[in-house]
């Protein structure tokens, strides 16, 4: 399914607990370190835990409605979070970096449930998801007077905006749209949804789901009639560049190839062919140094055959 975390990629991916996270706190390699002159502190996994709880709906760097791009940045970044998580945990690491390059960095919370108590995103009908995505990016446009932004999405928050760039005429409205280990194609579940189909749960597993207030879950199960609706007539639209950041540790979205996107112009990146020995999971994504790299080469100078820095690997979950 889903989950991310931003610099602690801490998405409380399906379930990890406050407590998981804290003993974790040690464990998790930092991105890149905040620099004294820099005017947002860049966050950790601690950082992305206290938001959770504390700043669901703001984090450092993001939404400065007064922000006019540069002409050295001229594209708003829009900021899509994960399953499971929020604006402020999601995006502790890249929104203050971003900021401190001298982007204009903006961000919301979609898809809150009776189950969220306003801090777990990512639940909800993903087609009212990619609606709430399309009237935020009108508001950027319309503050800013950008023609277009660049999306940089994490799992649910790297797949949702097809539907918003497909269905909604997002297509016209963005750049560049960066998808780290995005749930493109659905996921197995390590294989549970297949085993489901076989022995005749799966239809009893996702209704209870959808009653409960989660049908974003079901929605990003391989196979699910949204995934089949919505990639059925191709993986993208003309208009946006598309980029995928992937590592081969998924163990969220499985296998991780369904993370990969076909067509003209595409750019799929496994993180483990610029760094072999990096660890890095699906939660990890957000504070790993090399895909942060990644991340800022492809909205920025966009270099042939970049090689990031192997160092700073983010969370192996």
């Amino acid at each position: 399914m889903s989950s991310s975390h931003c610099r602690p990629a801490r998405t409380v991916l399906r379930g990890l607990t406050a407590a998981t996270l804290a003993s974790l706190l040690g464990a998790g390699a930092v991105a890149a370190p905040a620099r004294a002159a820099e005017k947002y502190p860049v966050g950790d996994v601690g950082t992305s835990l206290a938001n959770f709880f504390n700043s669901p709906d703001a984090v450092a760097g993001a939404n400065d409605w007064d922000c006019k791009p540069s002409p050295e940045h001229p594209t708003p970044v829009v900021l899509v979070h994960a399953t499971f998580v929020n604006l402020g945990t999601n995006w502790s690491v890249l929104s203050p970096m971003l900021a401190n390059e001298g982007y204009c960095v903006f961000g919301f919370n979609y898809g809150m449930t009776q189950l969220s108590f306003d801090r777990v995103g990512g639940l909800g009908d993903i087609a009212a998801s990619a609606k709430t995505l399309d009237a935020f990016v009108g508001r950027v446009l319309a503050a800013t007077g950008a023609k277009r932004v660049d999306l940089v999405g994490h799992s649910q928050g790297g797949m949702m905006p097809h539907y918003y760039l497909k269905r909604l005429g997002g297509a016209a409205e963005v750049r560049t749209f960066v998808a780290l280990a995005p749930s493109n194609h659905g996921t197995t579940m390590l294989g549970i949804v297949n085993l489901g189909r076989t022995l005749n749960l799966l239809g009893f597993a996702n209704q209870v789901l959808n009653d409960a207030g989660a049908p974003g879950l079901v929605q990003q199960e391989e196979g699910s009639d949204f995934q089949t609706a919505l990639f059925g007539d191709g993986d993208i639209v003309p208009g946006p560049r598309y980029v995928v950041i992937e590592t081969k540790n998924d163990i969220v979205v499985t296998p991780y190839t369904n993370a990969w996107l076909k067509g003209d112009g595409v750019t799929n990146i496994l993180v483990q062919d610029q760094c072999p020995d990096d660890y890095v999971g699906h939660v990890g994504m957000f504070n790993d140094s090399p895909v942060m790299q990644d991340v800022l080469n492809q909205l920025g100078a966009n270099v042939p055959g970049f090689r990031p820095t192997c160092t700073g690997y983010g969370l192996p979950m």
